[in-house]
């Protein structure tokens, strides 16, 4: 059984993640799309990941730890130690791996030796990882339902964020074909989060509250660090809340009909 539930999690992460390189192909026919639009687009993923964060992976944490014997407060206490382990993971990433973010700027260490692109890379990378070990995560709870929402609702950010990512590459000078192959690649670390996430859960299902924790307090910090600052610092405030709420309803609809 944990065996089925490593190759799901693997599966749909990695289905997730190829959705960031579907979402790029537009760049074949736009070059740019308007500041309104793309506020929306940065919204919509954040409304994703907070209601997964919220419906998909505390909540259903909470509910492990008590169906495993803990009381309220240990359930709570379970959570919340994976929320600070992931939240502390993620700031040391972005402390400490140089990258540089297309509307953010340079983070990080200093990294004069690396090329510009290589920067993005890694800020994709940073930002996509929790994703996909949040749908790990999800499958190897044995909630297939769960985790099928989760992936479904990460793949549909994924396809915006993948067309943003690429417009932006082509701003910067890359050909269409090397902005969609970024975009892809950048995706492609989904599933090495969603194997990680399954994995560690296979080997001790008492894990299994505290990885939910982790996954949610990694993916609330890129909301709180990354997305909202962006759509707010380029004057995206309402389309950006208008994403937000569209995407937040999606994926408790997501969540509520197929988990």
């Amino acid at each position: 059984m944990a065996e089925s539930h490593l190759w799901l999690g693997l599966a749909g992460s990695g289905l997730a993640g190829l959705a960031t390189g579907m979402g790029a192909l537009p760049v074949l026919f736009v070059r740019q799309i308007s500041r309104n639009t793309q506020g929306v687009m940065l919204g919509f993923g954040a409304g994703v990941m907070l209601a997964a964060t919220s419906f998909s992976l505390i909540i259903p944490g909470l509910e492990a730890a008590e169906a495993a014997g803990g009381s309220n407060l240990d359930a709570a206490f379970a959570v919340t130690l994976g929320m600070g382990l992931g939240t502390g993971f993620l700031w040391f990433s972005n402390q400490y791996f140089p990258h540089e973010h297309f509307f953010k700027g340079r983070e990080g260490s200093s990294a004069s030796n690396l090329k510009r692109i290589w920067l993005f890379i890694i800020a994709i990378t940073i930002h996509n990882f929790p994703e996909g070990l949040a749908v790990g995560v999800g499958f190897s709870g044995g909630d297939t339902a769960n985790g099928t929402a989760l992936a479904i609702g990460i793949g549909l950010q994924n396809i915006p964020e993948g067309l943003v990512v690429a417009l932006s590459l082509v701003a910067e000078s890359y050909s269409k074909r090397e902005a969609i192959l970024i975009s892809l690649l950048t995706g492609l670390v989904e599933p090495v989060g969603g194997l990680v996430g399954a994995a560690t859960v296979a080997i001790s299902g008492a894990i299994l509250p505290v990885a939910m924790g982790f996954a949610a307090g990694a993916m609330l910090f890129v909301i709180s660090d990354e997305i909202i600052p962006e759509s707010n610092r380029l004057g995206y405030e309402k389309a950006g809340t208008l994403g937000l709420m569209v995407g937040f309803v999606l994926m408790m609809l997501l969540d509520v009909t197929l988990g």
